[in-house]
């Protein structure tokens, strides 16, 4: 009897089902909610964070090109309006604000020779420099010219909206100033600088933006090889960088004035 012949195995393998494309929007969805949260926090933490981080903050929003570093603000004047961001890098800026806004007065012409600007490693310092005859203070005198009274009132106005500190100081020559009751060059710088404050803080200054009033006598003269020289009679204002160092408000202290005025002197 014949052998049956062999049968093929025959192996039959189903494919399963392929789970349908979902896509990726949802991976947009979530990408946008992240965003959400994110800008979420951001801005709980700046709603907790000091006025100084703020303003840093918006300011470089509002000039990120590097100079919103420090925080911005705007000067507006009588030569008109610009935004300033005031740091170390843009003080110059300043300073030509300033001269502007000085081409205004009708005295300029007499004044310009006698108004220094000058970047220093305080800050913008600005000098009224004396002529022989007193262009900005009266010989021996407290109260300021018509002159110096609008040249103070007119700085007032221009740097009452910078959020920097303000300093005024007071110089005298090296002439001893002849007084019955011992008023000296001492008294007479203090008192020509505070003086100098209370107009500017009356012009338009906010309140504490004069963080200190100083009175040097003759013991910082601009001109060291000739103490006597009429330019060293002088007030200077110091607009402070935004990041000056404590340290830069311990200057060297100041002697009392005492009641009385000056009978003469040239000073």
């Amino acid at each position: 009897m014949p052998e049956p012949a062999s049968q093929p195995i025959i192996v039959i393998k189903k494919k399963g089902a392929a789970h349908a494309h979902h896509g990726g929007a949802w991976k947009v969805a979530y990408a946008d909610f992240v965003t959400a949260m994110m800008a979420f926090f951001m801005v709980l933490w700046l709603m907790n964070s000091s006025s100084k981080v703020q303003q840093a903050v918006g300011a470089y929003f509002r000039d990120p090109t590097g100079s919103g570093k420090q925080t911005g603000s705007t000067i507006t004047g009588q030569g008109g309006s610009a935004a300033l961001s005031i740091g170390k890098t843009d003080l110059n800026k300043l300073k030509d604000e300033l001269s502007s806004a000085m081409k205004q007065m009708s005295e300029f012409k007499k004044l310009q020779d006698h108004v220094t600007m000058t970047v220093t490693g305080e800050g913008l310092r600005i000098e009224l420099l004396e002529t022989e005859k007193g262009l900005f203070f009266a010989s021996g005198r407290v109260n300021p010219s018509t002159n110096g009274e609008q040249l103070l009132v007119l700085m007032a106005k221009e740097l009452s909206s910078l959020p920097n500190s303000i300093l005024v100081e007071g110089h005298t020559d090296s002439k001893p100033l002849v007084s019955a009751d011992g008023y000296s060059n001492w008294e007479l710088s203090v008192d020509r600088a505070n003086e100098a404050r209370r107009i500017m803080e009356a012009g338009g200054l906010r309140e504490g933006q004069i963080v200190q009033v100083r009175g040097f006598a003759d013991r910082r003269p601009r001109i060291a090889e000739n103490p006597k020289d009429d330019s060293n009679r002088r007030v200077s204002i110091i607009v402070q960088y935004l990041d000056a160092p404590a340290a830069a408000m311990a200057a060297s202290p100041l002697q009392a004035p005492k009641p009385g005025s000056s009978s003469g002197g040239g000073h």
